[in-house]
């Protein structure tokens, strides 16, 4: 019999936007810790962390428009 707690996190966590779990590879953290730091400052501050959650949610969806054009695999090396 499968566990309704873990169905309910994987379901969330591949629906989710992925921020926690990008920053928790970045800075080498579990993401269930930053998740929780998450929550506990969204609880002091009011929900202000929200606010940031979602434009960092932008960023990481959107990251391929706002590489350097320098990152940019040219097609030959004539293109400039």
């Amino acid at each position: 019999m499968s566990n309704p707690v873990k169905n309910v996190a994987s379901w969330f966590e591949q629906q989710a936007f992925g921020v926690c779990e990008w920053w928790g590879k970045k800075l080498g953290i579990r993401t269930t810790k930053i998740r929780m730091y998450f929550i506990y400052l969204s609880f002091f501050t009011l929900g202000s962390p929200v606010i940031l959650y979602f434009f960092m949610a932008f960023i990481l969806e959107n990251k391929n428009y706002f590489k350097p054009s320098r990152y940019k695999k040219r097609k030959s090396v004539w293109d400039l």
